[in-house]
């Protein structure tokens, strides 16, 4: 029997030992999506404790409690420190299969040096040492990406940002690492949503555009774009509940968004549209400017309206839609590439089951000139059957050494586990591949594979220097 979390874990045969030791482990990371706060970044503090650490904001942890029967007053209620972590490690024991187990443990091996167990019994003795270890100067915020061999990092942030602390990371020659804004215009998009007139006057403000129709609205927001161009920006992301394509006129958009500004109701049809609109007018500049363009979708956002009134968005009770839109996705990128303003573009899908679909689409849209990729098995998906499935799925239908390998989508430093995670996995399908016979043991070749796939492609792909 092996023991947990050995030497060779997930690495079944001697090609897969071989290219994860030799190939895959000492690369750098890029990380080209995560949500670390550049302001957290810049400070350099110490993390107060690993129960801040984990648990402040994780809404993967924080789903895995409340699916254990925990009271949300350990969760994200107030709750003494030591008594958040001890749900934890109660909770801990009864995920065996989820990510979440396998995360733990190696957050806690790779940063704390700790190989026992962590359940009920010896949580004090692990929050202890935990808590000794985090307040050492070496795991500060920037220390515990340095010794994570992290590189690059790609954040998330509000056209409205001032992108204040990514200007001080950038002039600050002792980072030594880069720290680069990306373009998310998600509250411009949510014409359904509360908050979005509100939004779009602190946006008219911010950019010295009165935004009375999709024209000033354009305007607004590529001068948004200007201001993230000087100061690093080559990435967007959009989040959306489904992928769409609606065509309308100028002037049904005209209507539908001065409907919205004045917090009447909008349809289905008339969300599509706008945002059909919208997407299209950015991917033409981001082309213009050679950005990359990210696309999330099939989500469905705070599920649980009681909870949502509580404690708000982004705490753990969002869910996988069943019908994405993915076909919308061909149309869309379809009007893209027809007004010759179709980016480089990442898509992610939460459903799983949108894999091959995109691995067409995408497919029938690639060039010499516009390289589109399937995004690394996103939120849900990045389990390790999730992971296998969805590479396995690419590498069918279409190119696995072109793929961008892992990101952290986190808020916590101690999540840079999650490449090891990826990469051992990796390794583990391809040796596996050439154990039985389906593809020469080709070390060199195997080798030029996975350093492609955990490093240079996305360092490529976003050009960094």
């Amino acid at each position: 029997m092996k023991s947990f979390l050995h030497e060779d874990f997930l690495l079944s045969t001697p090609m897969a030992r071989t290219l994860y030791h030799t190939h895959a482990q000492p690369l750098p990371i890029i990380d080209y999506h995560c949500h670390i706060s550049p302001q957290q970044i810049w400070e350099d503090k110490p993390l107060p404790s690993i129960t801040q650490a984990w648990l402040g904001g994780d809404h993967y942890k924080w789903r895995a409690l409340r699916a254990t029967g925990t009271p949300e007053v350990y969760i994200t209620g107030d709750a003494d420190d030591y008594d958040k972590f001890l749900a934890w490690a109660k909770t801990l024991p009864k995920l065996v299969g989820n990510p979440l187990y396998h995360w733990t443990y190696l957050e806690l091996k790779r940063y704390f040096d700790y190989d026992g167990p962590l359940n009920a019994d010896t949580a004090r003795d692990v929050y202890d040492l935990c808590n000794r270890r985090l307040a050492q100067s070496d795991m500060s915020a920037r220390g515990i990406i340095r010794q994570s061999r992290v590189e690059w990092i790609g954040t998330t942030d509000d056209p409205l940002d001032s992108l204040e602390y990514h200007q001080r990371l950038a002039a600050d020659a002792s980072c030594g690492f880069a720290v680069k804004p990306a373009f998310r215009p998600d509250p411009a998009l949510h014409i359904h949503k509360s908050g979005f007139a509100g939004y779009l006057q602190k946006l008219g403000q911010v950019s010295g555009v009165d935004i009375v129709d999709m024209a000033s609205l354009y305007a607004a927001l590529d001068k948004r774009i200007e201001y993230f161009a000087r100061r690093g920006c080559t990435l967007s992301d959009h989040g959306l509940d489904s992928c769409v394509c609606q065509p309308a006129g100028e002037k049904e958009l005209d209507d539908i968004l001065s409907r919205a500004q004045r917090g009447q109701p909008v349809t289905e049809r008339d969300i599509a549209a706008y945002q059909t609109a919208l997407l299209c007018h950015l991917g033409g500049v981001y082309a213009q400017r050679g950005w990359v363009m990210q696309l999330h979708f099939s989500c469905i956002r705070n599920s649980n309206g009681r909870m949502l009134e509580r404690l708000g968005p982004d705490t753990g009770f969002d869910s996988i839609r069943s019908a994405g839109g993915v076909d919308a996705l061909a149309g869309l990128l379809d009007r893209m590439n027809s007004r010759d303003s179709l980016p480089d573009t990442i898509v992610y899908s939460l459903n799983a089951t949108d894999n091959a679909a995109i691995d067409a689409i995408i497919g029938a849209f690639c060039s010499d000139t516009v390289r589109l990729r399937h995004g690394a098995a996103w939120w849900f998906n990045d389990t390790l059957q999730g992971m296998t499935e969805h590479l396995n799925t690419l590498a069918s239908i279409g190119a696995l050494g072109t793929f961008l390998g892992m990101l952290t989508d986190s808020r916590s430093q101690l999540s840079y586990t999650r490449h090891e995670y990826f990469r051992r996995i990796l390794c583990r399908i391809l040796g596996q591949w050439c154990d039985d016979g389906l593809y020469p043991a080709d070390e060199q070749a195997m080798a030029a594979l996975v350093r492609d796939i955990c490093y240079y492609n996305v360092k490529d792909y976003m050009k960094i220097q």
